[in-house]
């Protein structure tokens, strides 16, 4: 990426890195919240309680307290009976610094943009912009929690709905936070190209479609079938892909159906990726946003690397964390391409 251009304001510097400084706390909240839900530690705290919540328990007896709240809950009953406290506090621990890091964001957003605030340092046509990404941090929490409830009665596993929603709020607030910071950064076009960038939309969007068919494979544990690769069980589309009763449920529900469409979007970026990067050669771009291009369509074979890797080794953490980061950084990559190639101002 180019320096900085000198007509970039001091104060429109320094409130750019502070959005970008919650961009990657956001990047890491998303990869937390994917290890939180590969080790099934996400139903582990039953309640939510935003500011009390803040503190663990701190001795033997508020720990056995916190242990007895989680045995009433069907994940307990169902699948991990006959737990003991040492392993209930192995998963506890994940999905309390998983929420712990989601204050930790409310907080590092709220403060500095007071202190901006305060300071008149922020345009008045920005002030907007930045209440409704607070407001948007406050609403994914409360999401967070109406997930987490789904799975505290009769099943013991959150929604693939609520999941996915979450999962697409928590990208979309980074996208959004992302474009306001590379708006500061670079109030003029890097690298106008109009067709070029609408094309780039259209990619964009096509892997945040992808983040989403993942949420659903993720929701409901399509990873752990057809794990085989190109073949679905030996087949190219495999049976039952519309068993269910209504229809429209099975690319939501359908475990050959949800991982088929997730299959289906990354042959889909297979194309387009490549085209789009060829498309960009024939434009006469700077050097930083060809570099991007470049990593764009390397970020795409590592991606589907991991995603055929992990789904082959049955889903391991590590393999799997690493394959939602890669998602986030791919949408990352084709975001800030859009925003190089714009004809406008921000």
């Amino acid at each position: 990426m180019t320096s900085n251009p000198p007509s970039v304001a001091p104060h429109h510097r320094h409130i750019a890195y502070w959005l970008l400084a919650v961009c990657a706390l956001v990047f890491a909240m998303v990869v937390l919240g994917g290890v939180t839900r590969l080790t099934h530690s996400g139903l582990s705290i039953v309640e939510w309680q935003p500011i009390v919540g803040t503190v663990p328990p701190l001795n033997h007896a508020q720990w056995l307290e916190t242990f007895e709240k989680y045995k009433l809950t069907p994940e307990y009953q169902k699948i991990n009976t006959g737990m003991d406290l040492a392993g209930f506090q192995s998963i506890f621990w994940l999905e309390y610094f998983h929420r712990l890091l989601g204050r930790t964001i409310g907080i590092v957003f709220l403060v500095p943009f007071l202190y901006f605030l305060v300071r008149r340092q922020i345009d008045r046509a920005l002030i907007p912009k930045l209440v409704v990404l607070f407001a948007l941090g406050a609403a994914q929490g409360a999401l967070g929690w109406f997930m987490v409830a789904s799975g505290l009665v009769d099943v013991p596993r959150v929604s693939p709905y609520r999941l996915t929603a979450h999962l697409g709020m928590a990208v979309l607030i980074y996208g959004a936070m992302l474009w306001v910071a590379l708006g500061l950064l670079f109030p003029r076009p890097s690298a106008p190209a109009p067709r070029l960038r609408r094309f780039g939309l259209a990619v964009t969007g096509l892997v945040y479609f992808m983040i989403l068919t993942g949420g659903f494979v993720a929701g409901t544990h399509a990873g752990l079938a057809f794990n085989d690769w190109p073949f679905m069980n030996g087949h190219l589309l495999p049976p039952g892909m519309y068993s269910l009763e209504p229809w429209w449920t099975n690319p939501f529900e359908n475990l050959a159906t949800v991982q088929f469409d997730h299959r289906l979007i990354a042959y889909l970026l297979c194309l387009v990726i490549p085209v789009y990067w060829f498309r960009a050669r024939r434009h006469v771009l700077d050097a930083a946003t060809r570099r991007i291009f470049h990593l764009l369509l390397g970020m795409l074979a590592v991606q589907v690397t991991l995603g055929i890797t992990t789904l082959m080794h049955f889903v391991p953490v590590p393999l799997a964390a690493a394959h939602q980061a890669g998602a986030l950084l791919l949408f990352t990559l084709a975001l800030l391409l859009s925003h190089r190639l714009r004809a406008g101002r921000r």
